[in-house]
């Protein structure tokens, strides 16, 4: 596993509600990549972000796989994208009350400045609990540049939790 940098980090203003370590409202979510091209997060569930007790509320069960689908195409594209689209499939209850869920992603396919990506959520026992198809549409290299801040995510090895 190696982990990608948020290359946002470096401004003060970076409030994003999925992966800023400054939004303490937020989801902070930080990614790594697998040896097969999978994009992840262990995240750790809070019981602030339940919607019925016990349960992650849908909303954010979107959030976290619309957070994964962005670093796919910002990690495999090179470039900013927004989300067009997102569908979801809600398989089994994501309980609040698990020490962590993984939020995985990659790439499907791409087509002229669409990118399609798929998303899952897996509990602490890596069952498949929620799934969906994100597509986006993506920007150039140089509007991404110039209007979203963007540089290249760099990726270092997880010296830590080495699986």
């Amino acid at each position: 596993m190696r982990k990608i940098n948020n290359p946002w980090k470096r401004f003060t203003e970076f409030r994003c509600f999925g992966c800023s370590a400054s939004n303490e409202d937020g989801l902070q979510m930080e990614f790594k990549e697998d040896e097969d091209g999978i994009i992840s997060c262990r995240w750790e569930p809070k019981t602030k972000f339940a919607g019925w007790p016990g349960v992650i509320h849908g909303g954010i069960q979107c959030t976290l796989m619309d957070e994964v689908a962005a670093w796919v195409v910002h990690h495999d594209l090179k470039v900013a994208g927004v989300t067009s689209k997102l569908d979801t499939k809600f398989i089994k209850p994501v309980h609040s009350t698990d020490p962590y869920l993984t939020i995985k992603g990659k790439m499907k396919k791409t087509a002229h400045n669409l990118a399609w990506v798929d998303c899952w959520i897996e509990n602490m026992a890596g069952e498949r609990c929620a799934e969906a198809t994100a597509l986006y549409f993506t920007y150039s290299k140089e509007d991404s540049i110039a209007n979203f801040y963007y540089s290249d995510m760099t990726v270092e090895d997880d010296t830590e939790n080495k699986e």
